[in-house]
């Protein structure tokens, strides 16, 4: 059985030091960026599974606009704590968690957490090099990956293709 797993990252956030991180909103470029990036996976046929987003609030705001823009129910819609900065070890309990029959996952969440986790299942040596984030914000990658999520070892998955919302038509 062929999985993909997508990793999005959230639109551009708000930097007000009077706000918690937690509580941190997209821009409207944000917006416009996950908004594009949304149509651009429409436009394309791409569609996920599930969708499981970061409780935070950026994070949230961007799983709704893609959910929103790809016409997917908002049962589809999870949310999971440990997408909220809780590292790679986080990141492989909420996989390992998921059931076997979605054949594509979408995760919306954060960096540095996703560029890590990227690295550690395709391994550095097959990413792109970069100047600045692999992964900035409005950016996904598709990864396929093993049938078998609940114990991804290192180099497991392949890249398929890396995007972000500036660079699409």
């Amino acid at each position: 059985m062929n999985r993909e797993l997508w990793l999005l990252r959230h639109g551009k956030a708000e930097h007000n030091g009077d706000i918690a991180d937690f509580d941190r909103c997209l821009t409207a470029k944000g917006e416009r960026d996950v908004k594009r990036m949304g149509l651009w996976l429409k436009q394309e046929g791409l569609c996920p599974d599930i969708l499981i987003s970061s409780p935070a609030k950026r994070a949230l705001g961007t799983a709704g606009i893609i959910a929103d823009t790809l016409g997917l129910k908002k049962p589809s819609l999870q949310q999971d704590g440990r997408l909220y900065f809780q590292g790679i070890v986080g990141l492989k309990k909420v996989l390992a968690d998921i059931p076997v029959s979605p054949g594509c996952v979408l995760l919306v969440g954060h960096n540095p957490d996703f560029e890590d986790l990227l690295a550690y299942l395709v391994g550095i040596g097959h990413l792109p090099a970069s100047a600045g984030p692999m992964m900035p914000t409005a950016a996904l990658v598709r990864l396929h990956m093993p049938a078998d999520w609940s114990h991804l070892p290192a180099n497991c998955a392949q890249l398929l293709a890396m995007a972000h919302a500036s660079s699409l038509s």
